[in-house]
């Protein structure tokens, strides 16, 4: 058995596909009607949809788990974030943990939590 998706709940898919494409280069693999594969395994699924199969609430900013991402240049990639999304809710700005690691915590239009690190 093999983990072959994550799946994040978004209320406009069209801006979610975007940033996702602007901010880390994921672009569409399948498209389908209101569930979306994007490339390195992230599904966009469209809230109604979601909601309709649960019958339950979508609870953004849970902060129960993250789409974590590695990037060596994370400084160019803090620019990026800051220039293309100048209104994006920080959890906490670029920091360096005590064993080095840079990282920056966001979260996504959808109240998804996002990672950024650099690589260990």
């Amino acid at each position: 058995m093999k983990l072959k998706n994550v799946l994040i709940v978004v209320k406009n898919i069209e801006k979610s596909k975007q940033f996702y494409h602007d901010l880390f280069g994921l672009h569409v693999a399948l498209d389908n009607d209101g569930n979306m594969i994007l490339t390195e395994g992230l599904v966009l699924q469209d809230e109604k949809i979601w909601k309709d199969f649960l019958g339950r609430d979508v609870v953004p900013k849970s902060n129960s788990c993250e789409l974590y991402f590695e990037e060596s240049n994370i400084e160019a990639f803090v620019e990026k974030l800051e220039k293309l999304y100048p209104s994006i809710q920080y959890v906490n700005k670029l920091m360096t943990h005590s064993w080095g690691q840079k990282v920056v915590r966001f979260y996504d239009l959808d109240g998804n939590l996002i990672e950024v690190g650099t690589p260990m």
